[in-house]
């Protein structure tokens, strides 16, 4: 539907948001060594980190030699392991923009505490809805989604560059691509719950997600930011052309409406 590109939100409480950065190198390491081993080698690292159902919840057991850690930890494994580069690369585009501004509203040792859960939350939310299943569910699309839940609700208006259908840039208020993304998980899930995409696992990342920002927020740190932040990118179009015209014509930008 849409790919974040960036927003103007800047950072209040951290200097740096080394939680997030951290997780996206973590990814990328973990995708670049699984891709440069063998197929067979790569496949078994799917099987040994991902999350099966069927192995969570008792129904059958990995071959001997293919477990890599514990059975618990694949709630937590499986969000570090992507079956692909786009996969990979989109799930890290929404941790790069959203993530930095739930990290700072919680702090960096919650934010992964936060993120952890979301992504156990996923993992559990598929797995009811699959229990027999012996498919790998990988992927970070869990806790990106409780990220997603957090940040519409920590800053709904802030606008966001997003581009749309792959093609059209446009600065929209977060609420609005957030929302809608937000509603076609829901709806998806109702139409296709066993299709190749565990919506399941983005319902459950979206619900802890929402849950856990109530309580995980700084103290002081308010839900439902009036504040609208613009993206640099519009307010230096904005001022360049001001400056052409002696600033007599702002008022015609077809986005001057997101002056504060």
């Amino acid at each position: 539907m849409f790919i974040p590109l960036h927003d103007a939100n800047t950072l209040k409480h951290i200097k740096v948001q080394w939680v997030t950065l951290s997780l996206i190198i973590l990814n990328v390491a973990v995708w670049l060594f699984t891709s440069l081993e063998s197929e067979l080698a790569a496949q078994a690292t799917t099987v040994g980190l991902g999350f099966i159902p069927a192995i969570a919840f008792g129904h059958a057991q990995l071959a001997q030699g293919l477990e890599i850690v514990p059975e618990p930890l694949t709630y937590l494994t499986y969000a570090f392991v992507h079956a692909g580069f786009w996969h990979l690369a989109s799930n890290m585009v929404f941790l790069w923009v959203f993530g930095d501004n739930v990290e700072d509203a919680m702090g960096h040792m919650r934010f992964l505490l936060f993120y952890l859960l979301s992504a156990a939350a996923g993992a559990l939310c598929h797995g009811l809805l699959t229990t027999t299943s012996e498919a790998p569910l990988v992927g970070a699309s869990g806790a990106i989604s409780g990220v997603i839940a957090a940040y519409v609700m920590l800053h709904p208006r802030v606008r966001v560059w997003v581009l749309v259908f792959l093609r059209v840039p446009l600065p929209l208020p977060a609420f609005v691509p957030l929302l809608l993304w937000i509603g076609q998980q829901f709806f998806m899930l109702a139409i296709a719950p066993h299709g190749d995409v565990s919506w399941g696992a983005h319902v459950g990342g979206i619900l802890v997600g929402a849950l856990l920002i109530l309580v995980l927020r700084r103290p002081g740190v308010p839900l439902f930011d009036r504040e609208i932040v613009t993206p640099r990118a519009v307010r230096d179009e904005a001022g360049a052309v001001a400056a052409a015209t002696g600033g007599r014509n702002e008022q015609r930008l077809p986005w001057g409406r997101g002056r504060r």
